[in-house]
């Protein structure tokens, strides 16, 4: 049995992309129940990758921002859609002390009349709540009080799920548990080896780090 293209293809670029997003990393926006939160998850990635062209060029580089744009996002009637894009910018300083400013792309992508739907997006979104418990200078590795998990099928919300910072860990050991028990798991071990030389030890280890990134559903099994 092959491994999933999909799968294959995530945990590929995850791993080459580590180095790239060796600094924390501003995340994108998600407006979910009236308010706006941080996002650990990308879905214009997705999008970027099928069409790269579109993909936002501004005229500062800033390693915070790897990507290169900031996208809020939010759930209208349970469909995901795309709310804004935002790119840095260098501004007048007087207008803006830091020596940039955020200047909207949104116009790039959508009407107001038609706005964006994710409907490419199938999988779980990350959204990390309160305050900081544990700290690392590494993309969106820093662990926060509280976290909501929201399922996603087709740009569907499917379910979500509040967990506080214990209650999420023991629930992404899990995930990982059952992970391995797939063949999905065992081949994808064979391919990072044959492909990344890495040891058994060293897969398992970044496979778990990126757990949520590449499992499509809330599971409790």
């Amino acid at each position: 049995m092959k491994i999933s293209k999909a799968i294959l293809s995530l945990v590929l670029f995850l791993f080459i992309t580590l180095d790239i997003f060796a600094t924390a990393q501003i995340p994108d926006k998600i407006i979910y129940k009236g308010s706006t939160h941080k996002l650990h998850s990308n879905p214009m990635e997705e999008y970027f990758k099928r069409f790269p062209n579109k993909r936002p060029q501004g005229n500062l580089h800033f390693s915070a921002l790897s990507r290169g744009y900031v996208a809020t996002f939010e759930f209208v009637d349970n469909i995901l859609v795309l709310r804004n894009i935002e790119i840095m910018v260098r501004g007048d300083v007087s207008k803006a002390p830091k020596g940039f400013s955020w200047k909207s792309l949104i116009s790039n992508f959508q009407t107001p009349e038609k706005p964006l739907k994710i409907n490419w997006l199938t999988g779980l979104l990350e959204i990390p709540r309160g305050k900081i418990v544990t700290y690392f200078h590494m993309g969106y590795e820093s662990t926060y009080e509280n976290y909501t998990l929201l399922e996603v099928s087709k740009g569907v919300l499917k379910r979500a799920k509040d967990f506080d910072n214990k209650a999420y860990s023991a629930f992404k050991r899990r995930q990982f548990e059952s992970f391995k028990k797939t063949e999905d798991y065992k081949n994808l071990v064979v391919d990072l080896k044959t492909k990344q030389g890495l040891s058994n030890k060293s897969i398992e280890s970044f496979l778990k780090r990126f757990i949520i990134s590449y499992v499509s559903k809330i599971s409790f099994e």
